[in-house]
This record gives structure tokens, sequence and C-alpha cells, in this order.
């Protein structure tokens, strides 16, 4: 290792799609790029399970607005298209209930608007009401929020520009007042369909009833750009990414667990891994989950002003959940599938007290499916089923072990199938098995008390931000992935890659021009 870190690459910590996408945007751009990766894959949550003939993505399945992928491959001159293998899906999702029939959320907004209208008069028009509502909190999320690094309400507008009429009707339209499960509620009647627009929130992980109005947003990106499969599954998209990045000279380094940052008080200089090895850096993008990246990694004593402030603003906010996930191989497949499914609690209440208020396992929970060979049969054995459970629980608490807690609870994942999802004989079917707990994410990913969102998007005015991408105290620092801005998700946490190379890429144009206009 060189003692100036003048010259050295930028050292990105770790390789799931933030790192990935910070990677390729600065390799692109001609950055000198390492990555160092505590495990020995790349793609982090985004990784694959082969087991006895059957695939699975083991973390993230649902892939939404392409357009986030398209803008990292075109900074490398590449079309999305000649990359990945993207098939639209349509439906999007089918949902289950406990009573009545399945009803399939789809991209046809007048078609959607029909069946909800014939299923509680009201809700036809209610539903449009929403989306056009959506559409105006997507909109507004455009322009101030994604693209850039935010930390808070301030950093989103200008002061100057403030009490302009214009923006001040667009921050009126955020309805800082109110939650996104408000909202809906306000607009539709029928409980089982406010559940089915509940669940938006899965791509953050948290209670709708107390996530900010804004993330109903979410909703018109999903109509906007649908909702689309890779086929080899999630798993192709990070292995596109660290290709792209490699043949821009991107150099992985797996098994390296980054364990300090070599800092002064004012800047970052380093990073040290588990194994006592040293690298110089020019500056450090941390894919790293937020909190334990300014917790662990950071020295308080020698930056104290760094850790003081990254505390004040987030140390009140909890942990997104955590999750049981099962991973099924079923010697026959469930015709009535789709390829994304749910199957809801019988009280959404209960559900979100539970987890969020108690801190215990929904004793009712909702199960999110994924049962991919309907898009791509090779998943899974002629006939047969790669079937992906996932159920949402609290993020790690004291005293619970689930090592103890996993039989009971996946009982209770199982009967919920049996009894609401028209699996009577799941059991039977299942030929090969794996899981992941609470626990078990903690340990294989690293994220905070195993919460696979990083914080929690709660409270209507806070609730929608997360920690900027850009260090505002710790020169050469900038933060990447779903724990950081704009927050977790397929496209966000690329999303937040782009954005900390960008701010990077701007710092180190800007700092050039001044010694360029000094030397002048």
């Amino acid at each position: 290792m060189t003692t100036s870190s003048e010259h050295a690459p930028v050292i990105i910590i770790g390789a799931g799609l933030g790192g990935l996408a910070a990677a390729c945007t600065l390799s692109a751009r001609g950055h000198k790029v390492v990555v160092l990766e505590a495990n020995d894959w790349t793609g982090g949550k985004a990784a694959e399970l082969s087991q006895d003939g059957y695939r699975f993505d083991m973390g993230p399945t649902i892939l939404t607005l392409p357009s986030v992928l398209k803008r990292i491959f075109a900074e490398g001159g590449l079309s999305l298209d000649e990359r990945l293998d993207l098939r639209r899906l349509d439906p999007q999702w089918r949902c289950f209930f406990d009573e009545g029939s399945p009803l399939d959320l789809v991209e046809d907004i007048p078609q959607m608007a029909a069946e909800l209208e014939k299923r509680h008069r009201g809700d036809g028009k209610g539903y449009e009401a929403l989306l056009a509502m959506s559409e105006k909190l997507h909109e507004i999320s455009r322009r101030f929020v994604f693209w850039k690094s935010v930390g808070g309400l301030r950093d989103t507008i200008k002061i100057g520009e403030a009490m302009a009429p214009d923006t001040m009707r667009d921050v009126l339209a955020l309805r800082m007042h109110s939650t996104l499960g408000r909202e809906i509620r306000k607009r539709i009647s029928n409980p089982q369909a406010a559940q089915v627009f509940d669940h938006f929130t899965q791509y953050v992980g948290s209670n709708p009833l107390q996530a900010p109005a804004v993330l109903t947003g979410i909703a018109h990106m999903q109509v906007d750009e649908g909702i689309w499969y890779p086929i080899g599954g999630t798993r192709a998209v990070p292995q596109a990414l660290r290709r792209m990045a490699e043949e821009n000279g991107v150099v992985f380094k797996t098994n390296s667990r980054v364990t300090r940052l070599v800092h002064d008080s004012k800047r970052v200089r380093g990073v040290v891994t588990e194994q006592g090895d040293t690298f110089a850096a020019s500056a450090v993008i941390s894919n790293m989950d937020s909190v334990r990246t300014m917790r662990e990694l950071v020295d308080a004593q020698i930056a104290p002003r760094a850790v003081r402030s990254f505390k004040r603003q987030w140390k009140h906010r909890e942990p997104a959940c955590s999750g049981v996930v099962l991973y099924l191989g079923l010697n026959r497949a469930y015709n009535h599938l789709a390829h994304h499914n749910f199957v809801f609690s019988r009280d959404p209440e209960e559900e979100f007290d539970a987890i969020y208020k108690h801190g215990e396992p929904a004793p009712d929970p909702t199960c999110y499916l994924a049962a991919p060979s309907r898009t791509e049969p090779q998943t899974a054995p002629d006939g047969g089923e790669a079937l992906y459970v996932l159920v949402h629980t609290p993020y790690l608490r004291p005293g619970q072990n689930w090592t103890e807690m996993f039989p009971g609870y996946r009982q209770v994942i199982l009967d919920k199938l049996k009894k609401a999802g028209g699996m009577p004989d799941i059991e039977e079917r299942i030929v090969s098995e794996h899981h992941l707990t609470p626990m078990d994410i903690h340990t294989r990913y690293a994220p905070q008390a195993g919460a696979i969102y990083g914080l929690a998007s709660h409270g209507r005015l806070s609730g929608g931000f997360k920690p900027a991408n850009r260090s505002g105290e710790l020169a050469g620092l900038y933060l990447a992935g779903g724990s950081a801005h704009p927050g977790p998700g397929m496209p966000m946490a690329l999303m937040s890659g782009w954005i900390a190379a960008d701010c990077l890429d701007s710092d180190r144009k800007e700092t050039a021009q001044t010694l360029h206009a000094r030397a002048v």
C-alpha cells in the first residue's frame, strides 16, 4: 500500500446492487475502482440458490423501474436490451384472501377500476383518484428526490425557492399530515382491496399505517413502467452489472470484509480488512448498511463530529422489518398461481401491530409468493415449482431465538397457504427445502438487526427520507444501498449507487476546477 491516497483508486465496500451500480458508473466515467466484498459472491441479497434441480432467487424477486437500469448501462454506452432479457408481467400480482375470490392487480387502469367497482361500489373511481394522486407524488419525487443526494426535507428544496407558489403547491401535495394507509382508505372502501394497495410498502418493509403518504407514488411507478422479470432470475441483474464493471477495469476482491475506515477528523483515506490488509483510497463508497458503516467503521474518537451528526439525525429511526423466507421445491406446480402472489392476513391491523408495535411474528401473516416457472420453466424440473415464500417479521429483538422459533412459525406459514392460498396438500408436494430466518439474514448480509430494508419508513414528515449519499462531515465518504437514499428495493438501491458515484465524480471535478482557477 502507498501512504498517499491522492492517486489511489476509489474503494467500494460491498458488491450489492448499490455498490455494483456505483462501480459501473464510476468506471464508465474513467475512475479507477476496487470493490471489496465480504462474501464469496457479488450481488448482495440478489443471490441464487440452486438445489436438487430447483433454482431460486434468494433475495429480491420483483424488478420495477427498468429506466434506472437503462441509465446505468447508458453510462457505458450500452443498451439494457443487449445485456438483459426482461419480460413484462401482467397481472402484476395475484391476491388471495381467507374469504372471497382472488383479485388480480393489472396494469390497465380502466380494467383495474372496473374490477374494483364490481367488488365495491365507488372503488373504481376511488382507484382512479388514487392513481392520479400517486402520479402527482411520483412526479414530485422525480423532480425533488430522485437522482441526487437527499438526507432530509431541506435537501430537496432550495431555500430561495421554498416560498414560490409552484413549490408550495408541491409541498402541500406531499400530504405530510397523512400516511399511505390513510390515503388508500380515503379512496378504497373494500378492506381486501385496501390490503392489496397497502402492500406497496412491501418494497420498503414498513407499516403502511405509519409510512408517509409520499410513498403512495410507488403505485404510479409500478403502473407506469410495469413489473419485469429478467430471464435467469433477478440474479441476472448483478451478473450483468459486474460484467460491465469488469469490462471497464473494475477489480473485485471477494472474501475481503472491511472492518474499519482509515481517516482523520475531516477525510477518509483508506480501509482496513479483516485480514489486516490496508488499502489506500482517494474516496470510499460504502454499500454496507449505512448505520453500521457510521457506527462500526468510523472511529468516533477521531471523527466525533461526523458520528455525532449522523446519530443526531438517525438515532430515533428504528430498523425496518426482517423476514422468514422459505425456498420450496415442489414436485407439482399449483396452476392457479401467477408469477407474483400475495396471500393476505385476516386482519392487517393485527398483523402490523404484531410486527411493528409488539416486535412479534404475526399470528396470521401475509405471505408473498414468487412462482417464476410461469415465466421461466427452467427454474424447476418438468411439472414442478421453485416456490419462494416471504413473510415479514420484526427485526431481531433481544430474547428471540429463531433456531427455536422457526419450526413452529414454518407451520404457521404453511397453514396459511393451505387455508387461504388454495394449497391444501403443499406439505406433500415439498421435495426440496431451504430457509432463511432473521438471524440468518443478519449473519449472511450484515444488515442492522437483520432488517432487510434498512431503516423503517415511518413518520409522516421524515419517514420518506434515508441517510444522504454524501457524508456532510467526512469528506470522501459516500453511502449507497437500500439503507441509504433513496431507500430499499431493486431500483432504489441501484439509483443510490448511481447517486453516490455521481456525487463523488462531481466533487472531484469541482475540486479540479478550483485548483485550476487558483493556478491561473
